[in-house]
């Protein structure tokens, strides 16, 4: 899909969900801060049990979300922290489903929920011999995928439109979540069989994306994108990324027309080169320990985005974060700053402040 310009996304987080991207609106703010909770810090506040029912019942699910906005605005009003100022109705009740572990239950790899946190999947891991028989599964027989879409059916019945993201996750991670850290080895010792594993997962990714995604234009709702989660990407060399994982990122850009790649707080420097010559990047993410400066020269039209560590949040000096946002200003902004992750005894305090701050600094540039 040929683009004229590249379209640019930001970090979303959509309450007690994990972190996923959406279109830019266009008007973001210098520094743009996108705050988020883990589900410890909603059931401390609410009580609310975030086990199967609520990745699976979509009702439920409206309920809780619309307490954990409420909740939010009680705290932080005045702030856009999970989209609070947002209208209640349409309703994204789709984000946070099944947290992560969307792409290995395609696979059969059973979820485990619990109350407080976001579900898993379990460690049960091919065996060399099922790994060398693995096929991309059928979706429109699948058992997951079809419970996955029937919820999304039931979302168009109540809000009337299928607003959200899934978690499509990478595929190494996907990878990694089906085959555990004999992977690692594979990469070395069998890199046929990663091969394999690999073409199974993307060919799968893009299936799935866009069945949503049409069902989701039937709606009214155009996500025309894809995010891909390169978490584990620190743990295999440049070399291997170069020869494994790029050519299916860039697939993955080019069969969406637009990604965006999340790294974690990690150092990004030995890999940003080739997600400089992935097509399309919209959004690119890293942490403070990155050649940042460099980072802004080699994705100068891509909306990047700072994943500031929570631990860091709650136990750094204020005039340390400061300069630390100061640092993204003068390198690497505009930008987002994502502190995702908050746990339950973080001072609300803290999270006001720093969103202050990076307010101040916006407010600095415009008038600059």
């Amino acid at each position: 899909m040929a683009l004229t310009k590249t379209r640019q996304l930001v970090s979303y987080i959509a309450p007690a969900a994990p972190a996923r991207r959406r279109a830019a609106a266009g008007d973001e703010p210098f520094l743009r801060p996108d705050m988020g909770f883990t589900p410890n810090w909603y059931r401390t506040a609410l009580g609310i049990d975030f086990g199967a029912r609520w990745h699976t019942d979509p009702g439920y699910r409206r309920g809780t979300i619309l307490d954990m906005r409420a909740e939010l605005k009680r705290r932080f009003g005045g702030t856009r922290i999970g989209d609070i100022d947002r209208r209640d109705s349409p309703l994204d009740i789709l984000t946070g489903t099944f947290g992560i572990s969307v792409v290995p239950a395609i696979y059969g790899i059973p979820i485990i929920y619990t109350p407080d946190t976001w579900p898993d999947c379990e460690r049960r891991y091919l065996s060399d011999e099922e790994l060398d028989r693995i096929e991309p599964p059928d979706l429109e027989t699948n058992p997951f995928f079809r419970q996955l879409m029937a919820q999304v059916d039931r979302i168009a019945e109540i809000e009337g439109r299928v607003e959200g993201f899934v978690n499509w996750q990478g595929v190494l991670n996907n990878a990694h979540r089906l085959r555990g850290e004999k992977l690692f080895f594979d990469l070395v010792d069998s890199p046929q069989r990663c091969r394999r594993l690999f073409e199974c997962i993307v060919t799968t990714m893009i299936d799935a994306a866009e069945r949503l995604h049409k069902r989701q234009r039937s709606t009214g709702v155009e996500n025309d994108f894809i995010t891909v989660s390169n978490c584990l990407v620190n743990m295999i060399s440049p070399q291997q990324y170069r020869e494994f994982l790029f050519p299916l990122d860039v697939r993955l850009a080019e069969a969406f027309g637009c990604i965006g790649i999340h790294n974690c707080s990690w150092n990004a420097d030995p890999y940003i080169e080739d997600y400089a010559r992935v097509p399309h990047v919209g959004y690119i993410d890293m942490g403070l320990e990155s050649n940042l400066s460099r980072a802004r020269e080699l994705t100068p039209d891509a909306r990047r985005s700072l994943i500031y560590r929570p631990t860091d949040l709650l136990n750094k000096p204020l005039e340390e974060i400061r300069e630390d946002l100061e640092r993204l200003a003068r390198e690497y902004a505009p930008c987002d700053v994502v502190v995702g992750d908050i746990e339950a005894g973080t001072p609300d305090e803290r999270v006001v402040a720093f969103i202050d701050l990076c307010d101040r600094i916006s407010r600095r540039e415009q008038d600059g």
